[in-house]
């Protein structure tokens, strides 16, 4: 149960077009992450398929089911919000137990699906307590809980850790795909945030203008992309472009070379020279700015031991087969 299957979808709000045309298939237990700048039409896309939107024209199908003029209830999915939507004057417990009490499901099964919730999402010290007397994380765990007890085909993720503070973003990453791994369900997260989605998905859709730029693994996406977009957009520190007349290498019809900042090195010599910038310490790392003139502004990344002072003038050298080649269109060759 879960796959999902998007037929050339289009949605447009009076004369914009923001889903100009899609097409793609989420497997059974897939984790799907959409990816890209704000705007792009990801959580257009999310929406749609929750039937939070209504689509112009094209079909979503759920395990081979038409549902795209059905109402988001009739269409066996659970969605988890950026705002956690709790319902401040009930307990957790009672949280977790509102769409089953809703949907008249026997009170036996209802603590039985609840006390497996809280147990797989570690809530059992807090069932009695209010939303307010709970951590950001927390109430997150709460609101995927009541996602959770309905046994959906899917689940819908909007941005749910946009709120959270860096270190219980990196703890809820974990608690996400542990939740993948117990339940083998399929999962369609939406977010800004690349490290989400590289350390979440299975595959990962990038994209832009309401299109498809790139759908793959991650490793696909970060050691293969399709485009400059992609190129740049997966990946931190982004991957440096740099014009192709700079460098005098690649095939015939390449208009620029790109170069992830761990794969350039600083020696005594190499095919760009420039002027340190700046540079950025991060403890282990080291992010240096470099100027090559005609080569642009370079960013590689260097041991955060490296001894390297501002306006020092180095060379940078890569091992070729580690470059990607792009044309005039930022197409990849």
């Amino acid at each position: 149960m879960g796959e999902i299957v998007i037929e050339r979808l289009t949605k447009h709000f009076g004369q914009t077009r923001v889903i100009p045309g899609i097409s793609l298939s989420i497997a059974q237990g897939e984790f799907c992450v959409f990816v890209g700048p704000s705007g792009c039409g990801k959580s257009t896309l999310l929406r749609l398929i929750a039937g939070l939107e209504t689509a112009t024209s094209g079909t979503i199908r759920i395990d081979g089911r038409d549902v795209t003029a059905l109402e988001p209830y009739d269409r066996s999915l659970s969605m988890v919000f950026q705002s956690y939507a709790l319902y401040p004057h009930m307990t957790v417990r009672e949280n977790i137990a509102f769409a089953l009490r809703t949907a008249k499901r026997p009170e036996a099964e209802i603590r039985e699906k609840v006390a497996e919730a809280a147990r797989m999402l570690q809530l059992d010290p807090y069932l009695d307590r209010r939303p307010a007397a709970l951590s950001g994380g927390q109430r997150q765990r709460v609101a995927i809980g009541r996602a959770v007890v309905r046994h959906p085909a899917a689940f819908l993720f909007d941005e749910p850790l946009s709120n959270l503070d860096a270190a219980l973003r990196s703890d809820m990453r974990l608690e996400i795909a542990r939740l993948h791994r117990d339940l083998g369900a399929t999962m369609v997260y939406v977010t800004h945030d690349q490290i989400e989605a590289m350390t979440l998905a299975d595959r990962i859709v990038v994209l832009n203008g309401g299109r498809i730029m790139q759908a793959g693994s991650p490793r696909e996406l970060y050691d293969r992309p399709a485009n400059t977009f992609v190129a740049q957009f997966i990946g931190s520190p982004r991957m440096n472009l740099i014009p192709q007349a700079a460098l005098g290498l690649g095939p015939a019809g390449a208009a620029q070379v790109g170069l992830r900042p761990e794969d350039l090195r600083i020696a005594p010599a190499g095919p760009l020279t420039g002027r340190v910038d700046a540079l950025e310490y991060h403890g282990a790392d080291l992010s240096v700015f470099v100027d090559c003139g005609a080569g642009g502004r370079v960013n590689l990344r260097a041991p955060g031991m490296l001894d390297l002072a501002p306006g020092a003038t180095v060379a940078l050298a890569f091992d070729q087969d580690r470059a990607h080649f792009f044309d005039a269109d930022g197409n990849r060759l």
